[in-house]
């Protein structure tokens, strides 16, 4: 270990070793890449600074989420369970076709497809590691416990003759939300579950995505939020500190509910053309690329390369379907140090255009976009620190 990362984590002991953390020098440690533990717990504001508060904060939530996990998905699963036991429950009160938007039959299939989208997705997810595929040493005994007789979101994926395909709801398009070096040619069937008893990393996700859901019906689920809670979970789920993987998807559940309510905007297509809204993002990476370099800028608009053909997977991801998991892990570092974290994330979509820019000049339209959506350059803190250059340059 060397004498600058020892003297690191003194800093960062010293910071969490006082009674009220000190958020900017926290912000400042955090920046150079230390996304671990109770820091992002911190910046993503479900911690507060005052750490005589966090035992009771955290059980509080942590019970809070095992009531979500009891009310959406095992209370459902009872009664579905339950459901065609009795003539009368299925024909005078309640039945598949009833038409009722209140039909507890009703809410059930919907509930289906939002699951069969997210149950895609997150069995995708980070294709390039098998971390999301294995078991989870701390499986969520509520789901699990054999005394529990319901169906559970694995059997109801398992059981429905709905097709997942067919109910794909993209934020703007497949294309816009995959990438080269996410691409795996490995059908879904080769992830088998695992046996009962046991669940593996990525149906942990899946049911925190399905929570949020059913949660929050105004957005439910859009393909890429997968992506979003992806490296939360991982943080938490490997982190040193046992208490943390043992509660880690309670933990990202509620992290992740603080980040999309800053993000959420760039999943709803209505805002799109909103000061909110992922145009108006997009169309800041161009302006702010105008002001750091202008011929690189015209070069992409004599070209007609608009940046929506790579900047709205860039911005509306968090980048996390541009580098491994580490690196994005890294990026996230800074991100979330920073006090205007996606004025920053401008700045980095930035860098990684001008740390091309010779590519770029030289290249015409297929080759820049082949560029620009399959990104290549892999050393991340050389993209952050051309992004701090740019910050400080203003």
């Amino acid at each position: 270990m060397s004498r600058l990362h020892q003297s690191r984590i003194a800093d960062f002991q010293e910071v969490l070793g006082e009674p009220t953390v000190a958020l900017t020098k926290l912000r400042e440690l955090c920046f150079s890449g230390e996304f671990r533990g109770d820091r992002p717990q911190i910046l993503l504001n479900y911690l507060p600074l005052e750490k005589a508060l966090w035992s009771s904060l955290l059980k509080k939530q942590r019970d809070l989420y095992s009531q979500f996990l009891k009310e959406m998905i095992i209370q459902p699963g009872i009664a579905k369970a339950n459901l065609g036991v009795s003539r009368e429950d299925v024909t005078l009160e309640d039945h598949p076709l009833n038409p009722n938007p209140d039909s507890r039959w009703n809410t059930y299939f919907k509930d289906n497809e939002v699951l069969l989208q997210i149950d895609k997705d997150v069995r995708r997810l980070y294709p390039d590691m098998a971390f999301f595929q294995r078991r989870t040493d701390y499986p969520c005994l509520l789901i699990l416990d054999p005394q529990n007789e319901f169906e559970t979101l694995r059997r109801r994926v398992e059981q429905t003759t709905l097709k997942s395909q067919t109910v794909a709801r993209n934020r703007s398009g497949v294309t816009n939300v995959s990438s080269p070096l996410k691409s795996t040619s490995s059908s879904l069937s080769e992830y088998e579950v695992l046996p009962n008893g046991c669940e593996a990393h990525w149906e942990v996700v899946e049911r925190i995505l399905f929570i949020y859901a059913k949660l929050n019906p105004g957005i439910a689920y859009v393909q890429g939020m997968n992506e979003i809670v992806g490296p939360l979970y991982y943080t938490f789920a490997t982190d040193p500190n046992s208490e943390w993987k043992e509660h880690a998807e309670a933990d990202t559940f509620f992290c992740f509910t603080n980040l999309m309510a800053e993000i959420r905007d760039n999943f709803i297509k209505s805002l799109d053309d909103s000061q909110c809204g992922i145009t108006y993002k997009m169309e800041k990476v161009y302006s702010t690329l105008k002001e750091k370099d202008v011929e690189l800028y015209l070069k992409l608009q004599e070209q007609n390369i608009k940046p929506q053909f790579f900047a709205f997977r860039w911005l509306t991801l968090l980048l996390s379907q541009e580098f491994l998991l580490p690196d994005v892990i890294r990026i996230w570092d800074s991100l979330f140090a920073d006090d205007k974290r996606f004025d920053f994330l401008l700045l980095v979509c930035c860098a990684m255009l001008t740390l091309i820019r010779d590519q770029l000049l030289e290249g015409d339209f297929t080759l820049n976009m082949r560029l620009l959506q399959d990104y290549p350059i892999s050393d991340v803190h050389l993209i952050l620190k051309k992004a701090k250059e740019l910050q400080d340059s203003k």
